[in-house]
């Protein structure tokens, strides 16, 4: 108790630095039951440390789309996008162009950790259906976006409607790609308060951190190895909950599951978190969440942008899609 005292006199304000106060506080942190202290829906406070999981490269090689899904100039905006954004529009897209290196920066490193042989291309969302009869790539990765969808040209969203609803290419669509692709589905874009966008434009409610989120359909392939019972892997204790760790970003959401697709994750503020259809000889997964960003803490100097933690699920469902989209070719 020496010790505890004397760590906690030297983090209280000089007013409180007395004996008879840090008894007490160490005697009330003592009497607070550890479910208390961490209203966890499972044990975390039985473990303290993450186990070391070695990541192998188990994939040869693969041709992977990469499609960026943000704006880039002014051409790129409706006519709502250039009225809203007016004098801004320039900063406003310069900024969007830095965000949207990050993003693909994000999946292309997925790709080559991952990857013995990568081969990734990177595109705009104008140019998908091009890109792909010149490429003719063997799976399709969507980055998330930033604006909302009524700022992008019509054209951009019917052609990509159009495009989705005929590729027999896997595809895999990150936070705003996973609400395009719902929306070209007949799924509605809503704010996670059941606004309409346009309606909050700023100020909404947000999720921007790591959270746990609920598997509803564990036997699907995506979430091979997730919870692997013999690598005794840092999850081991949430076996039974099925939940995965994962970064989100958004303040949007879709409101509800488009037909064709089936919900496989969900959360309490957002419940569509990632849904797949596997039916008229498609494979398309999405994530709400940001899968893709399980590598940027190795080698860089840390920003806003990068996390302390590794997204190790996101790392395994990102590898599974690659796997399950060679698989889906042969």
């Amino acid at each position: 108790m020496l010790e505890q005292t004397t760590l906690m006199e030297k983090t209280l304000p000089p007013n409180l630095q007395r004996p008879d106060v840090t008894k007490t506080l160490d005697r009330i942190a003592e009497e607070i039951p550890i479910d208390e202290a961490h209203p966890l829906p499972f044990p975390f406070n039985q473990r303290t440390f993450c186990r070391y999981e070695p990541i192998e490269k188990r994939i040869d090689k693969i041709r992977v789309l990469v499609v960026n899904d943000l704006l880039r100039d002014e051409n790129d905006l409706s006519e709502t996008g250039a009225k809203e954004l007016g004098k801004k529009a320039n900063s406003e897209l310069t900024r969007e162009r830095w965000i949207s290196g990050l993003a693909l920066e994000n999946i292309n490193n997925n790709i080559i950790r991952l990857v013995k042989k990568p081969d990734y291309k990177n595109v705009h969302l104008s140019e998908v259906t091009e890109a792909v009869k010149d490429y003719r790539p063997q799976a399709i990765v969507m980055s998330g976006t930033l604006r909302d969808f009524d700022f992008y040209k019509q054209k951009y969203l019917d052609d990509f409607s159009a495009f989705i609803h005929e590729t027999k290419i896997p595809v895999l669509g990150i936070c705003g790609a996973h609400q395009l692709i719902g929306q070209s589905f007949g799924a509605k874009i809503i704010t996670l308060d059941n606004l309409d966008p346009h309606l909050k434009r700023n100020n909404r409610v947000c999720e921007y951190q790591y959270r746990f989120i609920k598997i509803t359909d564990m036997s699907d392939p995506i979430f091979a190895g997730v919870n692997n019972e013999e690598d005794g892997t840092w999850q081991d204790y949430t076996k039974e909950a099925e939940i995965l760790r994962v970064w989100q970003n958004h303040g949007l959401q879709l409101d509800r599951v488009p037909t064709g697709f089936k919900l496989i994750v969900t959360s309490y503020l957002c419940k569509n978190q990632m849904m797949v259809k596997r039916s008229d000889g498609q494979m398309i997964y999405t994530v709400q969440y940001h899968l893709e960003k399980s590598f940027e803490d190795w080698s860089k100097n840390r920003t806003r942008w990068e996390h302390l933690n590794e997204s190790r699920d996101g790392r395994i469902i990102f590898e599974n899609f690659l796997r399950l989209a060679l698989e889906y070719q042969s």
